[in-house]
């Protein structure tokens, strides 16, 4: 089976979607879940190619036909992407009533109409509740594909109503030669793999030398604090544009010490080059005092990402004093 577009590792959840479509058990409404850099966009992509294809060859989309055509100059007439406005963190109601408008259209090809909805949990609740509407009655060849990193942040009526997919983290063997591929090496391909919690596109993505980078400067950022720096001196430091990523970084950093504080086992490190940082910070604090900067970091990136929090630089502030807290008690 040909599988155009469609990550290697995903390639068994991509036969079984395509055998729902041929048995004509394809659901109206799918989401795919899983965190960012498992590769739920591209799985999406060649579904909709599938979907809105006139004449699909096995597992792909033809390619040639006139649907084919369209979609591959970025314009459907049945395809309808709704995700935040440029600038913006939330799904607002306006995009999803002009989804409800569509949805009561018949399709211009005469096949399916394909909505995308990404990130679903990025839907405040007046969008959501008028997403629902189109999820009850959609109406016959229409699909509904909702992407989403967090879940658990979209409303649970909404979720119900979706057949999920979950895509979880990926074994190295899966991956193994598509990051050799994109990497150049099997240590570079696993040391990344390690980094980014078995998310294949991440470590491509936190593999670039401006990831590296920042990489470097939080470790930096970090030794410093165990040598007793200033945390609001270090905050300074560092890119509160980058605050997303910074959090980020440091959830991974207390997950990795959280392990080795319980266990002692270094071999289950995601970030096995900073095991000397991660001894002497579990030296310095309690695995329960981790467990609370861990929810801590965790609620402030929640707050970042809906937009609760207009301030990067003073969670980055917060963040780090607390940090050094405990890296000196």
């Amino acid at each position: 089976m040909a599988l155009s577009g469609v990550l290697p590792w995903h390639a068994a959840t991509w036969q079984q979607l395509v055998r729902l479509a041929d048995e004509g058990r394809m659901p109206h409404a799918i989401l795919l879940s899983g965190a960012h850099g498992v590769g739920k966009q591209q799985l999406a992509e060649a579904l909709i190619a599938r979907t809105l294809c006139a004449s699909p060859q096995g597992g792909s989309a033809c390619g040639h036909c006139h649907s084919c055509s369209m979609l591959a100059s970025g314009y459907h007439p049945d395809l309808m992407r709704v995700s935040p406005e440029e600038g913006k963190r939330q799904i607002r109601i306006d995009p999803i009533r002009e989804v409800n408008r569509f949805v009561s259209q018949t399709a211009q090809q005469g096949g399916y109409r394909v909505i995308v909805v990404s990130p679903a949990e990025g839907m405040n609740v007046a969008a959501a509740n008028a997403l629902l509407k189109s999820l009850e009655e959609p109406g016959a060849k229409t699909l509904f594909i909702l992407l989403s990193d967090v879940p658990s942040r979209m409303l649970a009526t909404i979720r119900s109503r979706c057949q999920q997919w979950p895509l979880s983290s990926v074994a190295f063997e899966a991956c193994r030669g598509w990051l050799i591929e994109k990497l150049g090496s099997q240590d570079e391909a696993h040391f990344w793999w390690q980094v980014s919690g078995g998310l294949p596109l991440l470590a491509v993505e936190l593999a670039s030398p401006e990831e590296r980078a920042l990489r470097h400067q939080i470790h930096d950022c970090f030794e410093q604090l165990v040598r007793g720096a200033e945390p609001v001196s270090e905050a300074a430091r560092l890119d509160r544009q980058a605050i997303d990523a910074i959090l980020w970084y440091g959830i991974a950093w207390l997950e990795d010490l959280i392990r080795l504080g319980i266990s002692g086992n270094a071999k289950t490190l995601h970030n096995p080059d900073l095991e000397p940082l991660y001894r002497q910070a579990v030296k310095n604090g309690r695995v329960q005092d981790w467990f609370r900067l861990l929810d801590y970091a965790r609620e402030q990136r929640r707050l970042l990402a809906v937009g609760a929090n207009p301030n990067p630089q003073l969670v980055l502030e917060a963040w780090l004093v607390r940090w050094a807290a405990l890296l000196r008690s």
